[in-house]
């Protein structure tokens, strides 16, 4: 038998199994019955919690023990699903006391109920105040690099009439075109921290002098000598420093503070045309991994935050987007966030009177021009180039232009767009708008002129085929002028002269450096815009760049080979530009408003003005070479998301 008997199983003796009686049961004289066993019943599993079940039962024991309040506490857990991330991988935002950190790495998520104290390693508010230049171990290495360690910043602040006059300022000229703060409430914090500096925590305190250097910087010297007393160079100077150590103090590498962020982002803003290109982009990869570690590449709707933060994040993330871009074109690498690896949506066209902290419901978007218009058609741009004008080519970031016909297209569509939602409600009396229609414009047209220009670029076009070429880049430069002479512009200046677009003066000095293309009249009419480029732009006759110094290099070609026909004077561009060429061919040292550069420097300098300049003699233009100075990849870049 393949079971035992049922003797044997209740004597617990072992059972040979034999039929039809088995050994035990005979020498006992038991009666064998052999009846098979019932089957084994199933265990049943249990059921296996995830970590978020866990933690509402382990949240309900200790409730149920009174070792828990049952009031809403500080901190506020929000869980959504990744709408982009593959095999859908939750994230989660952890936010309390003005922080935020997103946690989107499963290796996090899976070791059970984070908060925001346990993954935050931000300074304790008492750290000691330690002198400019002492050696710290701490770590934050690359704050301690820049200053040292921190430091009071007290005496930097100004008078409280002086920062109101600050505020003014940066309310006036900066924050039509950025629109990264919330104007009604950060006039409440100035109003009070400025009048009590010492008040300030950490975080106002890097918005308060980001906001001071940014105000100077959209200010010409003579306002700051009427306004300040102090020529603009110097208050430049001091507020920078205070930017730097006030972001060294509140521990920037390390925060998730959005005030720390903004102040941070403004920072950049303002010193993108100031800084060597590849410590620029370092800078900025810096704010995208805090932006990224605060979850601003996650829209705020998918994470339940609050109508206002998701604004106000909205508003942060599309500054930063372009600046990114911005930053890697000039760099060289080309490397910016991918389109793939962030959802947050534009902000809403609305004004600020329309969002406030603790508001509960969405606000009603406008019909027309709002206080975002400038970042709004700023933002469909940069969209265009991050969603469909390029394609990535490979996980490092370079970028692909689509074809000829299909760029020209999708710019025809993204203006025939901004043209429906903003264009069409902008009044010329308002200088934003004035600004935003002629940005536009230049923008638009400056693509078109980068699409087409290649044939200029290998000397393959015919006469007919340049002069309509030009003809767009006098649209440009026209464009250039008239908002540089709007004396109604003035205070946007500081960005007017950031976004000049180099392609269009040098595809029109490239064709006035050959005969016979224009006219004697046109050819006047060429000369003298371009002096007033000239006269709008100071900067270019600095030759600081390499871009200044070849385009300098083009316009005494262009001059040398075919000058204006009437008998004007030599203009005072040419005369500065001819003298520099001598001051380079006999090793004059370089002049900044800085004072004479370092030795060094100025032997780098030099060699690089030697291979663009060529020798004193030399008149000729290498187009295959100092044209490729202007790679196509700044297609996108420059003229549309760097506006």
């Amino acid at each position: 038998m393949p079971y035992t008997c049922q003797q044997c199983v209740r004597r617990k003796v072992k059972c040979d199994k034999i039929l039809p009686s088995c050994s035990s049961c005979g020498k006992g004289e038991f009666e064998c019955v052999y009846q098979a066993p019932n089957p084994p019943r199933k265990r049943k599993r249990k059921r296996t919690e995830d970590v978020h079940e866990r933690l509402v039962r382990y949240e309900r024991i200790l409730q149920e023990r009174g070792l828990l309040s049952t009031s809403d506490d500080k901190q506020t857990h929000e869980v959504t699903q990744d709408p982009v991330s593959p095999v859908g991988r939750t994230g989660e935002l952890l936010s309390g006391d003005g922080k935020s950190r997103y946690i989107g790495s499963s290796l996090w998520l899976n070791t059970g109920p984070v908060n925001i104290h346990e993954v935050s390693e931000d300074e304790d508010e008492d750290q000691f105040v330690q002198p400019v230049g002492t050696n710290l171990f701490t770590t934050d290495p690359i704050s301690g690099a820049l200053l040292g360690g921190s430091q009071t910043l007290v005496h930097y602040h100004p008078s409280h009439k002086d920062a109101m006059k600050l505020w003014m300022a940066h309310v006036e000229n900066v924050e039509p075109i950025c629109k990264i703060l919330h104007i009604p409430t950060t006039a409440k914090m100035f109003e009070t921290v400025s009048q009590k500096p010492s008040t300030a925590s950490r975080a106002d305190e890097c918005l308060l002098f980001a906001i001071y250097h940014f105000a100077v910087f959209s200010m010409s010297d003579e306002d700051c000598m009427l306004e300040f007393k102090q020529p603009r160079i110097e208050l430049m100077s001091k507020y920078q420093h205070a930017v730097r150590q006030a972001l060294v103090n509140a521990s920037w590498l390390k925060t998730t503070e959005m005030p720390i962020i903004q102040a941070y982002v403004l920072f950049l803003i303002s010193i993108r045309t100031q800084t060597d290109p590849h410590l620029f982009w370092m800078l900025t990869g810096i704010a995208v991994r805090i932006a990224q570690r605060m979850g601003l590449h996650r829209d705020g709707e998918g994470l339940g935050l609050s109508p206002f933060d998701v604004q106000m994040r909205r508003r942060l993330f599309w500054q930063l987007l372009p600046l990114d871009g911005y930053a890697g074109q000039v760099s060289g690498t080309g490397i910016s966030i991918s389109p793939n690896s962030w959802d947050t949506k534009p902000p809403l066209n609305i004004n600020d009177a329309q969002i406030y902290p603790g508001m509960t419901h969405q606000p009603e978007e406008l019909n027309g021009a709002s206080e975002m218009i400038y970042c709004l058609t700023k933002a469909e741009l940069s969209n265009l180039y991050t969603r469909t004008g390029v394609e990535t080519k490979d996980a490092g970031g370079t970028i692909q232009l689509k074809a000829s016909g299909e760029l020209e297209t999708l710019i025809n569509e993204v203006e025939s767009t901004i043209e429906t939602k903003y264009l069409r409600y902008c009044d010329i009396i308002n200088p934003l708008h004035f600004l935003v229609l002629g940005s536009v414009r230049s923008a638009t047209n400056a693509v078109r002129l980068r699409n087409r220009i290649s044939p200029l670029m290998n000397n393959t076009i015919g006469d007919p085929e340049r002069k309509q070429l030009c003809d767009l880049a006098l649209k440009i430069l026209d464009t250039d002028c008239t908002l540089s002479g709007n004396p109604q512009l003035r205070r946007f200046r500081w960005k007017i002269k950031a976004v000049f677009l180099w392609d269009a003066l040098m595809c029109v000095l490239t064709s006035l450096a050959k005969v016979g293309i224009f006219s004697p009249m046109e050819r006047n009419s060429i000369w003298s815009k371009t002096a007033d480029v000239y006269s709008n732009h100071p900067e270019f006759l600095d030759a600081k760049s390499a871009f200044q110094a070849a385009v300098g290099k083009l316009t005494l070609k262009a001059w040398a080979v075919n000058p204006p026909s009437d008998s004007t004077p030599e203009p005072d561009f040419i005369t500065i530009l001819r003298s520099q060429r001598k001051a380079k061919a006999i090793g004059a040292p370089e002049k900044t408003e800085h004072g004479t550069l370092h030795k060094e420097c100025g032997r780098s300098l030099s060699s690089l003005n030697d291979s663009l300049f060529g020798s004193p003699g030399e008149a000729d233009f290498d187009m295959t070479s100092d044209f490729s100075l202007f790679p196509a990849e700044w297609l996108f870049e420059d003229q549309l998301i760097g506006f």
